[in-house]
Protein backbone atom coordinates (compact mmCIF):
# COMPACT_ATOMS: atom_id res chain seq x y z
CA UNK A 1 0.00 0.00 0.00
CA UNK A 2 1.43 3.41 -1.01
CA UNK A 3 1.44 5.93 1.81
CA UNK A 4 1.03 9.14 -0.18
CA UNK A 5 1.42 11.49 2.74
CA UNK A 6 4.76 10.03 3.79
CA UNK A 7 6.46 9.86 0.43
CA UNK A 8 5.39 12.92 -1.54
CA UNK A 9 9.04 13.86 -2.10
CA UNK A 10 9.75 10.45 -3.59
CA UNK A 11 8.79 9.07 -6.97
CA UNK A 12 7.51 5.75 -8.18
CA UNK A 13 9.59 3.80 -10.66
CA UNK A 14 8.47 4.27 -14.26
CA UNK A 15 6.86 0.82 -14.37
CA UNK A 16 5.07 1.29 -11.05
CA UNK A 17 3.87 4.73 -12.10
CA UNK A 18 2.45 3.33 -15.34
CA UNK A 19 0.62 0.63 -13.42
CA UNK A 20 -0.81 3.13 -10.95
CA UNK A 21 -2.27 5.41 -13.63
CA UNK A 22 -5.45 3.33 -13.42
CA UNK A 23 -5.65 3.13 -9.63
CA UNK A 24 -9.08 3.72 -8.08
CA UNK A 25 -7.65 6.35 -5.72
CA UNK A 26 -7.20 9.74 -7.45
CA UNK A 27 -4.38 10.59 -5.02
CA UNK A 28 -2.48 7.51 -6.16
CA UNK A 29 -3.12 8.41 -9.81
CA UNK A 30 -1.88 11.93 -9.15
CA UNK A 31 1.22 10.51 -7.44
CA UNK A 32 1.80 8.28 -10.47
CA UNK A 33 1.47 11.17 -12.91
CA UNK A 34 3.83 13.33 -10.84
CA UNK A 35 6.35 10.50 -10.85
CA UNK A 36 6.40 10.60 -14.65
CA UNK A 37 7.12 14.32 -14.94
CA UNK A 38 10.41 14.94 -16.71
CA UNK A 39 10.62 11.37 -18.05
CA UNK A 40 11.42 11.18 -21.78
CA UNK A 41 10.96 7.43 -22.19
CA UNK A 42 8.77 6.54 -25.18
CA UNK A 43 7.17 3.66 -23.29
CA UNK A 44 5.20 6.07 -21.10
CA UNK A 45 3.50 7.77 -24.06
CA UNK A 46 0.71 5.29 -24.79
CA UNK A 47 -0.18 4.71 -21.10
CA UNK A 48 -0.35 8.48 -20.58
CA UNK A 49 -2.48 8.96 -23.69
CA UNK A 50 -4.91 6.34 -22.40
CA UNK A 51 -4.90 8.09 -19.01
CA UNK A 52 -6.24 11.23 -20.70
CA UNK A 53 -9.61 9.51 -20.20
CA UNK A 54 -9.25 10.03 -16.43
CA UNK A 55 -12.32 11.56 -14.76
CA UNK A 56 -10.17 14.07 -12.84
CA UNK A 57 -9.64 17.27 -14.86
CA UNK A 58 -6.47 18.28 -12.99
CA UNK A 59 -4.91 14.91 -13.65
CA UNK A 60 -5.72 15.24 -17.35
CA UNK A 61 -4.15 18.70 -17.49
CA UNK A 62 -0.97 17.38 -15.85
CA UNK A 63 -0.84 14.46 -18.28
CA UNK A 64 -1.29 16.83 -21.23
CA UNK A 65 1.66 18.89 -19.98
CA UNK A 66 3.87 15.81 -19.62
CA UNK A 67 3.01 14.59 -23.12
CA UNK A 68 3.49 18.07 -24.53
CA UNK A 69 6.90 18.30 -22.90
CA UNK A 70 7.95 15.22 -24.84
CA UNK A 71 7.70 17.19 -28.09
CA UNK A 72 8.01 15.37 -31.40
CA UNK A 73 8.24 12.06 -29.57
CA UNK A 74 4.61 12.30 -28.46
CA UNK A 75 3.10 14.30 -31.33
CA UNK A 76 2.64 11.46 -33.81
CA UNK A 77 1.22 9.14 -31.15
CA UNK A 78 -1.32 11.77 -30.14
CA UNK A 79 -2.42 12.45 -33.72
CA UNK A 80 -2.88 8.74 -34.36
CA UNK A 81 -5.14 8.41 -31.32
CA UNK A 82 -7.22 11.60 -31.31
CA UNK A 83 -9.62 10.80 -34.15
CA UNK A 84 -10.70 7.54 -32.54
CA UNK A 85 -11.95 9.17 -29.34
CA UNK A 86 -14.71 11.43 -28.02
CA UNK A 87 -14.53 15.22 -27.82
CA UNK A 88 -13.55 15.39 -24.14
CA UNK A 89 -10.55 13.21 -24.85
CA UNK A 90 -9.78 15.24 -27.97
CA UNK A 91 -9.74 18.44 -25.93
CA UNK A 92 -6.94 17.28 -23.65
CA UNK A 93 -5.12 15.47 -26.45
CA UNK A 94 -5.13 18.68 -28.48
CA UNK A 95 -3.84 20.60 -25.46
CA UNK A 96 -1.01 18.08 -25.23
CA UNK A 97 -0.38 18.38 -28.96
CA UNK A 98 -0.25 22.17 -28.65
CA UNK A 99 2.36 21.88 -25.92
CA UNK A 100 4.62 19.74 -28.13
CA UNK A 101 5.39 22.92 -30.13
CA UNK A 102 5.85 20.70 -33.16
CA UNK A 103 5.56 22.40 -36.55
CA UNK A 104 4.35 19.06 -37.90
CA UNK A 105 1.05 19.68 -36.11
CA UNK A 106 0.18 22.91 -37.93
CA UNK A 107 -1.85 21.35 -40.76
CA UNK A 108 -3.57 19.14 -38.20
CA UNK A 109 -4.73 22.16 -36.19
CA UNK A 110 -5.93 23.85 -39.38
CA UNK A 111 -8.32 20.93 -39.88
CA UNK A 112 -9.93 21.72 -36.52
CA UNK A 113 -10.74 25.35 -37.29
CA UNK A 114 -14.18 24.38 -38.58
CA UNK A 115 -14.94 21.76 -35.94
CA UNK A 116 -18.43 22.02 -34.45
CA UNK A 117 -16.97 21.95 -30.93
CA UNK A 118 -15.98 25.49 -29.92
CA UNK A 119 -13.42 24.33 -27.36
CA UNK A 120 -11.55 22.35 -30.02
CA UNK A 121 -11.63 25.34 -32.39
CA UNK A 122 -10.28 27.52 -29.61
CA UNK A 123 -7.34 25.22 -28.90
CA UNK A 124 -6.60 24.91 -32.61
CA UNK A 125 -6.57 28.66 -33.18
CA UNK A 126 -4.33 29.32 -30.17
CA UNK A 127 -1.97 26.61 -31.33
CA UNK A 128 -1.56 28.22 -34.73
CA UNK A 129 -0.65 31.49 -33.04
CA UNK A 130 1.86 29.93 -30.67
CA UNK A 131 3.41 28.02 -33.57
CA UNK A 132 3.61 31.30 -35.51
CA UNK A 133 1.80 29.76 -38.49
CA UNK A 134 2.06 32.95 -40.57
CA UNK A 135 1.06 31.13 -43.75
CA UNK A 136 -2.41 30.72 -42.22
CA UNK A 137 -2.91 34.33 -41.16
CA UNK A 138 -6.09 34.56 -43.26
CA UNK A 139 -7.66 31.57 -41.53
CA UNK A 140 -6.70 32.93 -38.12
CA UNK A 141 -8.17 36.29 -39.10
CA UNK A 142 -11.42 34.60 -40.20
CA UNK A 143 -11.73 33.12 -36.71
CA UNK A 144 -12.25 36.64 -35.33
CA UNK A 145 -15.78 36.25 -36.77
CA UNK A 146 -16.46 32.95 -35.01
CA UNK A 147 -19.84 32.60 -33.30
CA UNK A 148 -18.09 31.84 -30.00
CA UNK A 149 -16.61 34.74 -28.01
CA UNK A 150 -13.78 32.60 -26.65
CA UNK A 151 -12.70 31.54 -30.13
CA UNK A 152 -12.79 35.15 -31.34
CA UNK A 153 -10.62 36.18 -28.39
CA UNK A 154 -8.23 33.30 -29.09
CA UNK A 155 -7.95 34.48 -32.69
CA UNK A 156 -6.99 37.99 -31.56
CA UNK A 157 -4.31 36.64 -29.25
CA UNK A 158 -3.01 34.34 -31.96
CA UNK A 159 -2.76 37.19 -34.44
CA UNK A 160 -0.69 39.00 -31.84
CA UNK A 161 1.53 35.96 -31.43
CA UNK A 162 2.30 35.97 -35.15
CA UNK A 163 4.12 39.25 -34.55
CA UNK A 164 3.87 40.43 -38.15
CA UNK A 165 2.59 43.79 -39.37
CA UNK A 166 -0.02 42.17 -41.63
CA UNK A 167 -1.88 40.96 -38.54
CA UNK A 168 -2.65 44.47 -37.27
CA UNK A 169 -5.39 45.28 -39.80
CA UNK A 170 -7.59 42.24 -39.02
CA UNK A 171 -7.17 42.91 -35.30
CA UNK A 172 -8.34 46.51 -35.72
CA UNK A 173 -11.26 45.36 -37.88
CA UNK A 174 -12.33 42.86 -35.21
CA UNK A 175 -11.89 45.48 -32.49
CA UNK A 176 -14.33 47.79 -34.27
CA UNK A 177 -16.95 45.05 -34.51
CA UNK A 178 -16.77 43.92 -30.87
CA UNK A 179 -18.00 46.19 -28.09
CA UNK A 180 -16.80 43.98 -25.22
CA UNK A 181 -14.18 45.81 -23.12
CA UNK A 182 -12.10 42.68 -22.46
CA UNK A 183 -12.04 41.94 -26.18
CA UNK A 184 -10.89 45.47 -27.01
CA UNK A 185 -8.25 45.26 -24.27
CA UNK A 186 -6.93 41.99 -25.73
CA UNK A 187 -6.90 43.56 -29.21
CA UNK A 188 -4.90 46.55 -27.99
CA UNK A 189 -2.45 44.24 -26.24
CA UNK A 190 -2.03 42.13 -29.39
CA UNK A 191 -1.32 45.23 -31.47
CA UNK A 192 1.29 46.44 -28.99
CA UNK A 193 2.90 42.98 -29.04
CA UNK A 194 3.17 43.12 -32.82
CA UNK A 195 4.49 46.68 -32.89
CA UNK A 196 7.14 45.84 -30.30
CA UNK A 197 8.24 42.77 -32.26
CA UNK A 198 8.31 44.62 -35.60
CA UNK A 199 10.34 47.49 -34.15
CA UNK A 200 12.96 45.05 -32.91
CA UNK A 201 13.56 43.66 -36.40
Amino acid sequence: MIQIGEFMDEKLSVNDAINKLNDEDPKIRTFAVNSLKGIKDEKIIQPLIEALKDEDILIKYDIAKILGGMGELAAEHLIAKIEKEEDDFKKFALLALKETKSNKTIDYFVDYLNNENWSLRKIAIRSLGELKAIDYIDLISNATNDEDWGVRLAAIRSLGDLEVEEAIAPIKKARRKNKDKDFKKAANKAIKQIEKAVNKK
